[in-house]
């Protein structure tokens, strides 16, 4: 029987929360979906989204709470979690927040795009 070891352990419940994050994307309406492959395009009268306005969430909790409160604050019609060492996409969209988070589950950064 294979024993697991405490860094094995840690990183495989690292690696759950961090797709359970990365899978949500808080829209208009509060609701949680599935991210799609390819974003719709922001409609006409879209929120812009104003980063400066969330920055004091750096340090926090990256949650599902937290992430509510950033797009409220933001002004912005979508938020995109940013996993520690993960790569996204260069597109850029007016309307979304970004939010970077450590291993520890701490925001580290607040940008729009």
């Amino acid at each position: 029987m294979m024993r697991m070891t405490t860094t094995t352990l840690r990183a495989a419940l690292a690696t759950v929360a961090v797709a359970a994050l990365a899978g949500c994307v808080m829209i208009e309406d509060n609701s949680t979906s599935v991210a799609d492959a390819v974003p719709p395009p922001p409609r006409p009268g879209a929120m812009a989204c104003n980063a400066e306005a969330a920055q004091y969430h750096v340090g926090h909790d990256a949650t599902q709470a937290m992430g509510r409160a950033i797009l409220k604050d933001s002004g912005a019609r979508s938020l995109r979690w940013g996993p520690p060492n993960g790569a996204w996409t260069m597109d850029y969209r007016e309307d979304r927040v970004n939010v970077r988070y450590d291993d520890k589950m701490k925001i580290t950064e607040v940008t729009c795009g």
